[in-house]
């Protein structure tokens, strides 16, 4: 059988054309007529003014928290039920993370939030909430929250590109916000990612830092140092061709969710990730727990029959780098990681697939009931 890959890229078929424009351009360096599209076509889609196309969302994340002026020994709050990438920059940043746990919407607490505020050694600078697989946080408790405390809000926005709270995009809602166009994303230029604000001073700035803090001269003069951050035109170019398909893709992703709930609804044990009320989720990937069977196992069976598949998330404060963190819990991301299990999602997949999947998963479990 062919193998099914849990989120592989899918290509509109612009990407070429556009990518042999640039190469007739020559521009093929972070300089470029692509960038300038790709930034101003997320400024229009997500009706944010300023964008800045990046080497990788975690970079991102590296300048908003630079630029908001988070530095050694500033804690800095965050989704412990995330990737890596999501609570890197903290580390770069000489800061300390507290980690804040989940709640019912797999997604941060903010219960807990409270919580850890309240428990902080000291006040936060900024707090860094990941929207988890296209899931958006609760934002309207989370925004008072920061507001109430005086905390910046940056977003975690890189599974979320295309997802909506009361009808207004994921990543607009915060002081910063970052997108990712990873290999594996919804929308992919192989590796990337945007940064996004209302606030153009910031955005001015993380461009200067971007690209090795440059002072305006001839020669090359430095006050203060930067970094090798910016996105190269080629990557833009792939990045402007995906997003003239990014509606059609999360429309597929939401179909193929709405396709694995048709075809294990009788299943009693498995439950779905939530999307919370007001919100619309682009469904990244298709994300389920199990009550009695172990997902591992679930996994490598699929494995068996040439079927991609992941556990969901290992919690941050569960990570052995992060031992030493402050942590606010109460056993839901760890739960959630030992019963859970990413299914493959990708946009290009076929009914015939998600049934193939479906119909292994309800095999394997009716024969060892």
């Amino acid at each position: 059988m062919n193998r099914v890959f849990l989120s592989p890229p899918h290509m509109s078929g612009k990407e070429q054309q556009y990518i042999a424009e640039v190469f007739e351009s020559n521009y093929i360096a972070p300089i470029g007529a692509f960038i300038n599209k790709f930034e101003e076509s997320i400024e229009s889609y997500t009706r944010t003014p300023y964008a800045l196309a990046l080497s990788s969302a975690t970079a991102g994340l590296h300048l908003a928290l630079r630029v908001l002026g988070v530095g050694r020994d500033d804690y800095v709050l965050a989704s412990s039920f995330t990737f890596i990438g999501s609570v890197s920059a903290i580390l770069y940043q000489d800061a300390k993370p507290i980690f804040v746990d989940s709640d019912e919407s797999w997604n941060i607490s903010p219960q807990l939030l409270k919580k850890a505020i309240k428990e902080a050694p000291k006040k936060p600078k900024a707090l860094i909430i990941t929207h988890l697989y296209g899931q958006v946080c609760k934002l309207d408790e989370i925004i008072a929250i920061c507001k109430e405390a005086g905390i910046y809000l940056i977003e975690d926005a890189a599974e979320s590109l295309g997802s909506a709270y009361h009808g207004k995009q994921s990543g607009t809602f915060s002081d910063m916000a970052v997108y990712s166009f990873n290999g594996n994303k919804i929308l992919t230029t192989s590796g990337g990612g945007m940064l996004i604000s209302e606030n153009k001073e910031w955005i001015d700035k993380a461009k200067f830092l971007s690209t090795q803090a440059k002072e305006d001269y001839l020669h090359y003069e430095h006050k203060e140092f930067g970094y090798n951050y910016r996105m190269s035109n080629v990557l833009a170019a792939i990045g402007v061709a995906q997003m003239e398909v990014l509606d059609e893709r999360v429309e597929r992703r939401r179909e193929i969710f709405n396709l694995y709930q048709q075809y294990l609804c009788e299943v009693e044990e498995i439950t779905f990730m939530p999307e919370i009320q007001d919100s619309r989720g682009n469904r990244w990937l298709t994300t389920l727990t199990f009550k009695r069977t172990n997902p591992m196992k679930i996994i490598e069976m699929l494995e068996k029959e040439n079927i991609e598949s992941r556990p969901l998330w290992k919690p941050m404060h569960l990570q052995p780098l992060f031992k030493d963190a402050l942590v606010i819990e109460d056993g839901t991301s760890q739960r959630l990681f030992e019963q859970g299990i990413c299914l493959p999602s990708g946009s290009s997949m076929s009914d015939d697939e998600v049934k193939r999947v479906s119909d292994c998963i309800k095999k394997y479990l009716h024969d060892f009931s």
